[in-house]
Protein backbone atom coordinates (compact mmCIF):
# COMPACT_ATOMS: atom_id res chain seq x y z
CA UNK A 1 0.00 0.00 0.00
CA UNK A 2 1.66 3.55 -1.12
CA UNK A 3 0.70 6.44 1.34
CA UNK A 4 2.25 9.87 1.80
CA UNK A 5 4.16 10.46 4.72
CA UNK A 6 3.83 14.12 5.70
CA UNK A 7 6.77 15.97 8.29
CA UNK A 8 5.17 19.03 10.41
CA UNK A 9 5.32 19.99 13.84
CA UNK A 10 4.92 17.81 16.19
CA UNK A 11 1.85 18.77 19.05
CA UNK A 12 1.14 18.25 22.74
CA UNK A 13 -1.74 15.63 21.37
CA UNK A 14 1.04 13.80 19.89
CA UNK A 15 2.94 12.74 23.52
CA UNK A 16 0.82 9.85 24.14
CA UNK A 17 1.56 8.55 21.17
CA UNK A 18 5.29 9.06 21.28
CA UNK A 19 5.56 7.39 24.68
CA UNK A 20 3.71 4.58 23.27
CA UNK A 21 6.45 4.43 19.75
CA UNK A 22 8.79 5.03 22.82
CA UNK A 23 8.16 2.05 24.83
CA UNK A 24 8.24 -0.25 21.67
CA UNK A 25 11.67 1.09 20.10
CA UNK A 26 13.59 1.56 23.47
CA UNK A 27 12.59 -0.85 25.65
CA UNK A 28 15.55 -1.20 27.58
CA UNK A 29 17.00 2.40 27.45
CA UNK A 30 14.17 3.95 29.37
CA UNK A 31 11.73 4.80 27.05
CA UNK A 32 10.32 8.58 27.43
CA UNK A 33 6.52 9.01 28.88
CA UNK A 34 4.05 10.99 27.33
CA UNK A 35 5.33 13.69 29.89
CA UNK A 36 8.40 13.78 28.42
CA UNK A 37 7.57 14.90 25.38
CA UNK A 38 5.27 17.78 26.54
CA UNK A 39 7.86 18.97 28.67
CA UNK A 40 10.41 18.93 25.39
CA UNK A 41 7.28 20.88 23.75
CA UNK A 42 6.37 23.34 26.52
CA UNK A 43 10.20 24.22 26.42
CA UNK A 44 10.32 25.36 23.18
CA UNK A 45 12.25 23.06 21.49
CA UNK A 46 11.54 21.69 17.80
CA UNK A 47 9.83 18.66 17.10
CA UNK A 48 8.44 17.34 14.58
CA UNK A 49 6.34 14.27 13.29
CA UNK A 50 6.01 12.31 10.49
CA UNK A 51 2.28 11.28 9.56
CA UNK A 52 0.94 8.36 7.35
CA UNK A 53 -2.29 10.21 4.82
CA UNK A 54 -3.48 6.61 4.46
CA UNK A 55 -5.35 7.21 7.37
CA UNK A 56 -5.46 3.12 7.96
CA UNK A 57 -2.98 2.34 11.15
CA UNK A 58 -0.49 -0.58 10.41
CA UNK A 59 -0.44 -3.07 13.38
CA UNK A 60 2.92 -1.94 15.51
CA UNK A 61 2.52 -4.21 18.58
CA UNK A 62 6.18 -5.63 18.38
CA UNK A 63 9.32 -4.43 16.13
CA UNK A 64 11.79 -7.52 15.12
CA UNK A 65 14.52 -8.02 17.67
CA UNK A 66 17.39 -5.75 17.75
CA UNK A 67 16.03 -3.84 14.50
CA UNK A 68 16.69 0.16 14.68
CA UNK A 69 17.29 1.21 11.55
CA UNK A 70 15.44 4.15 11.74
CA UNK A 71 15.26 4.90 15.32
CA UNK A 72 18.17 6.32 17.91
CA UNK A 73 18.17 8.62 20.93
CA UNK A 74 19.89 10.27 23.34
CA UNK A 75 19.82 9.14 26.71
CA UNK A 76 21.14 12.48 28.22
CA UNK A 77 17.31 13.86 29.13
CA UNK A 78 18.30 17.33 28.74
CA UNK A 79 15.71 19.79 29.14
CA UNK A 80 17.33 22.85 28.12
CA UNK A 81 14.79 26.52 27.94
CA UNK A 82 17.30 27.68 25.52
CA UNK A 83 14.78 29.09 22.97
CA UNK A 84 15.00 27.34 19.23
CA UNK A 85 15.53 29.32 16.46
CA UNK A 86 14.07 29.23 12.60
CA UNK A 87 11.59 27.23 13.77
CA UNK A 88 9.85 27.48 10.40
CA UNK A 89 12.67 25.80 8.35
CA UNK A 90 11.51 23.21 6.20
CA UNK A 91 12.91 21.18 3.48
CA UNK A 92 11.03 22.01 0.15
CA UNK A 93 11.37 19.57 -1.53
CA UNK A 94 9.29 16.32 -1.49
CA UNK A 95 11.16 12.71 -1.74
CA UNK A 96 8.91 9.00 -2.97
CA UNK A 97 11.23 6.32 -1.06
CA UNK A 98 9.72 2.65 -1.47
CA UNK A 99 6.31 3.56 -2.30
CA UNK A 100 5.71 6.20 -0.16
CA UNK A 101 5.72 10.17 -0.82
CA UNK A 102 7.58 12.16 1.83
CA UNK A 103 6.33 15.49 1.88
CA UNK A 104 7.57 18.20 4.10
CA UNK A 105 4.50 20.51 3.59
CA UNK A 106 2.93 21.84 6.52
CA UNK A 107 -0.65 20.40 7.49
CA UNK A 108 -3.11 22.17 9.80
CA UNK A 109 -5.05 20.34 12.83
CA UNK A 110 -7.64 18.72 10.25
CA UNK A 111 -5.27 16.62 7.94
CA UNK A 112 -3.54 15.51 11.29
CA UNK A 113 -6.73 14.01 13.18
CA UNK A 114 -6.92 12.07 9.53
CA UNK A 115 -3.74 10.96 9.92
CA UNK A 116 -1.42 8.34 11.81
CA UNK A 117 1.95 9.45 13.41
CA UNK A 118 4.73 6.83 12.52
CA UNK A 119 7.72 8.85 13.66
CA UNK A 120 8.91 11.74 15.56
CA UNK A 121 12.03 13.57 15.62
CA UNK A 122 13.64 16.16 18.72
CA UNK A 123 16.45 18.87 18.55
CA UNK A 124 17.24 21.22 21.00
CA UNK A 125 19.60 24.16 21.19
CA UNK A 126 22.34 24.54 23.97
CA UNK A 127 24.12 27.31 22.88
CA UNK A 128 23.35 30.79 20.93
CA UNK A 129 25.44 32.55 18.21
CA UNK A 130 28.27 33.19 17.39
CA UNK A 131 29.02 29.48 18.10
CA UNK A 132 25.57 27.78 18.28
CA UNK A 133 25.44 24.09 19.16
CA UNK A 134 22.14 21.78 19.16
CA UNK A 135 21.73 18.16 20.46
CA UNK A 136 19.21 15.80 18.74
CA UNK A 137 17.43 14.84 21.52
CA UNK A 138 15.37 11.67 19.88
CA UNK A 139 14.48 10.25 16.17
CA UNK A 140 11.77 6.88 16.49
CA UNK A 141 10.53 5.28 13.75
CA UNK A 142 7.10 2.99 13.79
CA UNK A 143 8.79 -0.39 12.87
CA UNK A 144 6.17 -0.96 10.42
CA UNK A 145 7.40 2.09 8.50
CA UNK A 146 10.90 1.69 8.86
CA UNK A 147 13.22 1.08 5.61
CA UNK A 148 10.96 4.00 3.73
CA UNK A 149 13.10 6.93 4.36
CA UNK A 150 11.30 8.51 6.61
CA UNK A 151 13.85 8.54 9.48
CA UNK A 152 16.30 10.11 7.17
CA UNK A 153 13.25 12.60 6.51
CA UNK A 154 12.97 13.51 10.11
CA UNK A 155 16.91 13.81 10.33
CA UNK A 156 16.88 16.05 7.67
CA UNK A 157 14.01 18.35 9.08
CA UNK A 158 15.67 18.83 11.92
CA UNK A 159 18.89 19.71 10.39
CA UNK A 160 17.64 22.19 8.25
CA UNK A 161 16.91 24.13 11.56
CA UNK A 162 20.09 23.47 12.83
CA UNK A 163 21.99 25.14 9.83
CA UNK A 164 19.45 27.73 9.69
CA UNK A 165 21.56 29.35 12.79
CA UNK A 166 24.67 27.64 11.35
CA UNK A 167 24.73 25.29 15.06
CA UNK A 168 26.91 22.91 15.09
CA UNK A 169 25.09 19.22 15.89
CA UNK A 170 25.79 16.20 18.41
CA UNK A 171 23.92 13.50 18.90
CA UNK A 172 24.54 9.67 20.46
CA UNK A 173 23.94 6.85 18.96
CA UNK A 174 24.55 2.82 20.30
CA UNK A 175 27.59 1.77 19.19
CA UNK A 176 25.85 -1.94 18.07
CA UNK A 177 22.92 0.13 16.01
CA UNK A 178 24.85 -0.12 12.94
CA UNK A 179 22.17 1.17 10.39
CA UNK A 180 21.61 4.55 12.55
CA UNK A 181 25.39 4.94 12.36
CA UNK A 182 25.55 4.98 8.42
CA UNK A 183 22.52 7.19 8.68
CA UNK A 184 24.42 9.76 10.64
CA UNK A 185 27.47 9.45 8.51
CA UNK A 186 25.57 9.74 5.31
CA UNK A 187 24.46 12.99 6.58
CA UNK A 188 27.77 14.40 7.87
CA UNK A 189 28.21 13.16 10.87
CA UNK A 190 31.73 11.85 12.30
CA UNK A 191 32.39 9.87 15.75
CA UNK A 192 34.51 12.23 18.08
CA UNK A 193 34.08 10.24 20.88
CA UNK A 194 32.61 7.21 23.05
CA UNK A 195 30.97 6.98 25.73
CA UNK A 196 30.65 3.48 28.05
CA UNK A 197 27.82 2.53 29.67
CA UNK A 198 25.73 5.56 28.36
CA UNK A 199 22.20 4.06 27.98
CA UNK A 200 20.39 2.72 30.82
CA UNK A 201 19.09 0.55 32.16
CA UNK A 202 20.53 -1.37 29.07
CA UNK A 203 24.27 -0.21 29.31
CA UNK A 204 25.00 -0.26 26.04
CA UNK A 205 27.86 2.25 25.17
CA UNK A 206 27.21 5.10 22.77
CA UNK A 207 28.91 7.01 20.18
CA UNK A 208 29.00 10.76 19.98
CA UNK A 209 29.10 12.33 16.61
CA UNK A 210 29.35 15.58 15.81
CA UNK A 211 28.24 17.36 12.11
CA UNK A 212 29.57 20.92 11.33
CA UNK A 213 26.73 23.53 10.26
CA UNK A 214 26.38 23.12 6.57
CA UNK A 215 26.21 26.51 4.59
Amino acid sequence: MNATIAIDALRPSDAARCAELERLLFPGDDPWSERAFRDELRAGHHYVAARSASGARIDSARSASGARIDSARSASGARIDTPRSASGARIDTAQTVSGARIDTARSGPAAADRTELVGYAGLAFVAGPPHAEAEIHTIGVDPAHQRRGIGRALLRSVLAVADAAAATVFLEVRTDNAAAHALYEAERFAVVGIRKRYYRPSGADAYTMRREPQR
